[in-house]
């Protein structure tokens, strides 16, 4: 049995919150890069530039990719072998106070988004939290957190919808993107979560953002599974749309 020590926890997502706020991860710098290459829109060309310029600025500057600095999203498996060294924070509790040391840290303060009261006064909560926390106790002594800042642009643009068996997801993707406007920042990605009960499918589609962008790589060696083939034929219907970067 492994012991986690609650401080090493707080800071472990301190230390990502703040990581993140700056540095776009490898897979998205190299997937912008390709559709760089090939994208034909001088427009939407010349706007994956400045977002991979920006990438580079932000990771030299250690300043933030983006003014909005996003809403928490945490994803946190703990497992059944685990033993905490301290009790008096829960889990919800230790992720927050670690968010909201991110957002005030004076080397690189983060604006804060999360209003309390949402149906009433909507006051500022000034650090960012309460953040979103989703814990799986799984088999095992460690503990596994993947954490993102979701901006509300692209949060804003979710969309939930109950098809029939009969329906087509691809068709529905491909119908509904056009009416997203460019609020959620295209080129982006995109999460979707089929099955289970309307709350898991949105997780599932929200942890599979967490996934490689590795979609490049799928279309060099070919599909293997249905899953496979889906994803091939969304992303080929999305990028028939002719939506660049930016919208443009």
């Amino acid at each position: 049995m492994s012991t986690i020590r609650q401080q090493d926890f707080i800071d472990s997502i301190e230390d990502a919150l703040q990581y993140i706020s700056f540095y776009h991860p490898l897979d998205f710098v190299q997937a912008l890069e390709k559709a760089y290459n090939k994208e034909q829109s001088k427009a939407a060309k010349d706007a994956i530039a400045q977002i991979l310029i920006n990438s580079r600025m932000s990771a030299e500057g250690k300043r933030p990719l983006c003014q909005d600095t996003g809403i928490i999203t945490c994803f946190v498996k703990v497992g059944m072998d685990v033993n905490w060294d301290k009790t008096d924070l829960t889990v919800q509790q230790m992720v927050d106070e670690g968010t909201r040391r991110a957002y005030l840290n004076p080397d690189n303060p983060l604006r804060a988004s999360i209003v309390a009261d949402p149906a009433g006064t909507r006051k500022n909560t000034k650090d960012n939290t309460p953040s979103v926390v989703h814990i799986d106790l799984v088999a095992g002594d460690k503990v596994e957190v993947m954490v993102a800042a979701k901006g509300g642009g692209s949060e804003n643009k979710s969309k939930m919808v109950m098809l029939n068996p009969s329906d087509d997801v691809a068709e529905w993707v491909e119908k509904t993107l056009p009416t997203m406007g460019a609020g959620w920042c295209p080129p982006g990605m995109l999460g979707i979560g089929i099955g289970g009960t309307a709350e898991k499918a949105a997780v599932m589609a929200k942890e599979s953002l967490m996934d490689p962008v590795d979609i490049h790589e799928l279309i060099e060696r070919g599909a293997e599974t249905t899953e496979e083939k889906l994803r091939l034929e969304i992303f080929e219907r999305a990028n028939k749309l002719g939506i660049g970067a930016q919208g443009l």
